[in-house]
Parts: structure tokens; C-alpha cells; sequence
């Protein structure tokens, strides 16, 4: 197969990478790839929910925690290895390869949907965190490998953004199958089709190239890890970029781990209502992502990092005061009743924005990290961020254990500590590497200057 090559005929905007050989197949890989982790684990999680009833429902919450837990773990376990086998293999084939294997995980997962085994149910759901870990230092570490260096902020915007929508989608769907009478079936369907075409538009990805085809792989776990953090922290700027990186991976699961909760208790909304929050959050996000490519003009503009975490803890702090539980109703609203209710379009345009600014704040850091890391131990760091990032989601799931189960705040006082916590992190990161805030205002200076207009 020839090499990546950029195509001869002129291209404009980040869509236009959609219509390009070199990157829509990619593209299209990784969004089935998230579309169907979210597809089995919310199905499993309905499966759990509605397995246990009465005295024994304490073990749904149980196994749903466990759920949660057993999809991270991998990211632990094995980014280390899969960082080294990125850099020194042919991208191409190995995402062709580990396409290939989420067929046969999932049809072993399919097969346990029809046995109702919760526990194999959460052994292929490993295996499906396991993929996804081998999966993650090959995406992030080829983009800047398939794409022009004036793409990068485009493709990493519509990664970022197809993630999400690929999330809200697979949770919706999910959804909906794990309450159909035949949900077993229409589960197995749904998660080998999705598979089997994911594997199929992995066939036409070009190659890649090898990033360090002489290094030795070492199995050793352990070691590895340790060493494959300090690769992530070889360059202070890299590193502190991998830490906010995973800080925003930290609000994220904060804020989506405590929404069903908050929809139903402090908000009185149906599942309708926490839907549509659900949409507006990952909607804003790709918008966010989407607006990077112009308001940075193309190029990586760690300004608009600055100017994400603004507005992540002012509309944070909004939402935590956004809306007061209203007196007991008969039935939980739905979207219209929840709208036309003081404070529900407010709430609404607050989890939008957080989404928006989100989207400024991490698809530069993303870009930079790319940039900034030599193709050999690209992946490697890839896979370090990855690390970090599941340390930090563990992190946001401990914090609000504690503060909302132990130390009994509720959930809008919740998301007023971390959007206050968020401020405490930019002062820190920001005082360490003072050329975010130096970009930040070169930005502002550049960007509303009537002279460049």
C-alpha cells in the first residue's frame, strides 16, 4: 500500500478533511470504536440494574461501580505496552488488527448477553477496555502523521468531537436496547454490526510508517509504566500539558457521574430531561472543538487554553447556583415543563457552555502534545497521557464519593468546589509555564485588534 501522502487537490476548513483519503477512514474507525464501547456498557449497566430488586439491589451498585472500574483498569494495566507497540510498528496494520479483535470480543459478548452472565458480561468488558487501550497511543499518535501540521487543530477538533458524540449516542442507544423486550439479541446485533464495520473502514486507512521499528518491547509491566511517565515528563511543557489534559478528563466524568442524580433530585426532571443535558454537554464540547480551528487560525494556540478554563469555572460556578429544587411536584418534568421553570434555560445554556469552553481548553493541549513530542516516543507519551487520564477519572469518582457520600454536600455544592478547584489548577499550571498566559493575551491582543481585521 503506498504511504500517507496529502492529496494534491486544495482543501478548505476542517470538514474538508472528512472527504480526504488519509483521514476520513480514520476518523470513521475511531467514532464506531467509541460509538460501541458506549453501546455494550450501557446495555450491561441495564442489564445489572434491573438483574437485582429488592434487599439484593445493593448488588447493582455495586457491580455498576465495578463496571466502571473494570473498563478503566485496562488503561493501567497495558497503555505502557500499548505506547511501545505503536511506535515500533506500522500504524495501519495495527489498528487493522485490533479492529479484527473487537469482532471476536464482541461476539463473545454476545454470547453472554444470551447466557444473562453478568460476571462474563464484565470479563468481555475488560477485553473491551483493553482494546480501547491498545487503540488510544494509535490514534492520538498518528494525526499528526496523516494531516499537514496547518490540520492538526482541525483533525484533533473533529476527533475530539466525534468522541463525544459518538459517548452521547452509544449511551442513548444503549439505553434503549437494554429496555427492549429482546434486548439480548438487539444488543448482539447491534454491537457485531458495529464492529464489523469499523473493521471494514480500518481496511482503507493508508499506512503510517514505523516510528522506531529497532526498539525492544519489554513486557514487564510494572517498569514500563513508571517509564512511559517519564517519558510524558521528559518536557516540562509536554508534561504540565498532560496533566491539564487529564484535569479536564477529571470535570468531565465529575460532572456526567453525578447528572443522572442531579436531573432527578435537585433538577425534578425525567429521563427526557437528562437526555437533553446530556446532548447539550457533548454538543458544546464539539462546537468548542470545532471553533479552535479559527480562532487559532490553524496553527496549535495555547491562548485559547487560558480562555477554556475561564470559562469552565465561572459557568461551573453558574450551574451550581443555577436552579433550586422545586417544592414536590406529582410527576418529574419533562423537557418543555422543565424549560418554562425558573432557572431551566439557564441550567441548559450552562452545561452547553461548560461544553464549549471545554472544547477550547483541551483540543490545543491535545494538538501541542503531538506537536511538541518526537515521532518516535510519540506514542509512548500518547499512552502516558492516557495513564494519567485514567488516574485522574478514578481521582474525580473518589471526590465525589467523598464529598457527596462522606461529607454529605449536594450536588450543586459539588460543582461549586470543583469549578473552584478548576481555578486552583489553571493559577498552578498557569504559574509554572507562564507562556499559556503570555499566548493567551498575545491572543487577545491579535484576535481584537480592529487593525486585523
Amino acid at each position: 500500500m503506498p504511504s500517507i501522502a496529502h492529496e494534491v487537490k486544495k482543501e478548505s476548513g476542517q470538514f474538508a478533511l472528512l472527504g480526504t483519503k488519509r483521514f476520513a477512514p480514520f476518523f470513521l474507525t475511531q467514532f464506531l470504536g467509541a460509538f460501541n464501547d458506549n453501546v455494550f456498557k450501557n446495555v450491561l449497566i441495564i442489564l445489572i440494574a434491573y438483574t437485582y430488586t429488592g434487599e439484593a439491589a445493593s448488588h447493582s451498585n455495586t457491580l455498576i461501580n465495578v463496571a466502571a472500574g473494570v473498563f478503566i483498569l485496562p488503561f493501567f494495566l497495558f497503555s505502557a505496552l500499548a505506547g511501545q507497540i505503536a511506535d515500533k510498528y506500522e500504524k495501519s496494520m495495527l489498528i487493522k488488527r485490533i479492529k479484527f479483535a473487537e469482532i471476536v470480543i464482541m461476539a463473545g459478548g454476545s454470547a453472554a448477553f444470551f447466557l444473562n452472565n453478568i460476571h462474563l458480561l464484565l470479563f468481555f468488558l475488560f477485553l473491551m477496555g483493553a482494546q480501547s487501550a491498545f487503540f488510544g497511543p494509535l490514534k492520538y499518535s498518528m494525526i499528526p502523521q496523516c494531516l499537514k501540521p496547518d490540520e492538526v487543530v482541525g483533525g484533533n477538533a473533529l476527533v475530539e468531537m466525534g468522541t463525544f458524540v459518538a459517548i452521547l449516542l452509544g449511551t442513548i442507544a444503549g439505553g434503549v436496547i437494554g429496555q427492549m423486550e429482546k434486548s439480548a439479541l438487539m444488543a448482539s446485533v447491534m454491537v457485531l454490526t458495529i464492529a464489523l464495520s469499523g473493521w471494514v473502514s480500518s481496511l482503507a486507512i493508508p499506512r503510517a510508517g514505523r516510528s522506531l521499528p529497532e526498539m525492544k518491547i519489554s513486557f514487564n509491566l510494572f517498569s514500563q509504566t513508571l517509564a512511559t511517565i517519564r517519558y510524558g515528563g521528559r518536557v516540562r511543557s509536554v508534561f504540565l500539558s498532560i496533566l491539564a489534559t487529564s484535569w479536564f478528563w477529571f470535570l468531565g466524568l465529575a460532572y456526567l457521574t453525578q447528572l443522572p442524580v442531579y436531573t432527578k433530585e435537585v433538577l425534578r426532571g425525567g429521563e427526557s430531561l437528562l437526555t437533553l443535558l446530556l446532548a447539550m454537554f457533548s454538543i458544546g464540547i464539539g462546537v468548542g472543538s470545532l471553533l479552535c480551528e479559527r480562532l487559532s487560525g490553524k496553527k496549535v494556540e495555547m491562548g485559547l487554553v487560558p480562555l477554556g478554563s475561564i470559562g469552565l469555572t465561572l459557568f461551573g460556578i453558574d450551574l451550581s447556583c443555577a436552579h433550586h429544587t422545586p417544592e414536590a411536584l406529582e410527576a418529574l418534568m419533562g423537557v418543555r415543563e422543565f424549560l418554562s421553570a425558573p432557572g431551566g434555560l439557564r441550567v441548559l445554556l450552562d452545561f452547553v457552555l461548560i461544553g464549549v469552553f471545554g472544547g477550547f481548553y483541551s483540543v490545543p493541549l491535545l494538538a501541542f502534545i503531538q506537536l511538541r513530542t518526537a515521532q518516535e516516543h510519540r506514542a509512548r507519551v500518547i499512552a502516558a497521557t492516557n495513564i494519567s487520564n485514567a488516574l485522574f477519572m478514578v481521582a474525580a469518582s473518589v471526590a465525589g464519593g467523598l464529598l457527596i457520600g462522606l461529607m454529605k454536600l449536594t450536588i450543586p455544592q459539588f460543582f461549586l468546589v470543583i469549578a473552584v478547584m478548576n481555578l486552583l489548577v489553571a493559577v498552578a499550571i498557569f504559574w509554572m509555564d507562564r507562556g499559556f498566559l503570555i499566548r493567551f493575551f498575545n491572543w487577545i491582543g491579535v484576535t481584537f485588534n480592529p487593525k486585523n481585521r
